[in-house]
């Protein structure tokens, strides 16, 4: 998958997007075949138990992107930027995201609208290094973790900052926890894709997180979320039965044994 196809899909098709931050799920997701696979900093909630996506630092998500641009051979894969990347100090977009290319060998890195968002996608972009906006519900930055843009002066300010993204360069842009007609407005109106999250039907694409989506994670997951499977509720059945078998003398049997002739073993002596 290419910058170029992703533009291309728009109103062709629909582009689909997961989050992976490690080998074996990163795996899972391009065998399946989606588009785009993000790197993102909700591994902070999902994976390490953190409260914030702010606590991600730039080494932790250059890590996991590095576990993931190894499983991925057909999809694009996309950095999320963390907080300390560049809105904490804008000065550092550019290295930090070259970070992502050079280190970890992402095709692109994403950024969350906030002051400067234009001016440091059009840095990050003129550096040569494809870049996804993000705007609505911002988590690295968010104090209200609710719908956004429900009435029509902040859906105003929701379209603005999508349409000046996309003159900044950006080759797409998600839409998070927006109301679905203010999300279908601003795909008539970006000439780019949009992928949605919490932002209704009408966008040129989707993206869940993949440990709500397979019911991996333990806290309170949004009304956006369609949880296709229960894993975590399957992985406790399966370790409880692997501490039944073992208490009970059923692990190890033969079958997952190792053998040994009894010639050999004779000649140890007494063991």
């Amino acid at each position: 998958m290419t910058i170029a196809e992703v533009r291309e899909a728009k109103g062709r098709r629909k582009l689909t997007m997961l989050t992976a931050y490690d080998y074996p799920t990163a795996l899972a997701v391009d065998r399946a075949g989606l588009d785009l696979v993000l790197v993102g900093d909700s591994v902070a909630n999902v994976v390490l138990g953190l409260d914030s996506t702010r606590e991600m630092t730039m080494d932790q998500m250059v890590y996991h992107a590095r576990a993931v641009r190894r499983a991925v051979k057909h999809a694009l894969v996309v950095g999320d930027m963390p907080y300390v990347a560049y809105q904490k100090d804008a000065t550092q977009s550019v290295s930090n995201a070259r970070r992502f290319v050079a280190e970890a060998g992402c095709d692109a890195v994403k950024l969350e609208w906030f002051d400067q968002a234009v001016a440091v996608s059009k840095e990050i972009i003129a550096a040569g290094i494809p870049v996804m906006g993000h705007v609505g519900l911002t988590p690295q930055t968010a104090t209200d973790f609710r719908v956004q843009g429900k009435n029509a002066e902040t859906a105003k300010m929701i379209l603005a900052s999508a349409l000046a993204l996309d003159s900044a360069g950006c080759f797409c842009v998600v839409l998070e926890c927006i109301p679905d007609r203010l999300a279908a407005l601003i795909t008539r109106r970006l000439p780019v894709p949009t992928i949605g999250i919490g932002a209704g039907p009408s966008c040129d694409g989707q993206v869940l997180v993949t440990h709500d989506l397979l019911g991996l994670f333990d806290r309170r997951t949004a009304k956006f979320v369609k949880q296709y499977e229960a894993l975590l509720d399957c992985m406790t059945g399966a370790f409880k039965r692997f501490k039944g078998d073992v208490e009970e003398g059923r692990f190890p049997d033969k079958e997952h044994s190792y053998g040994m002739s009894e010639e050999e073993l004779s000649k140890l002596g007494e063991v």
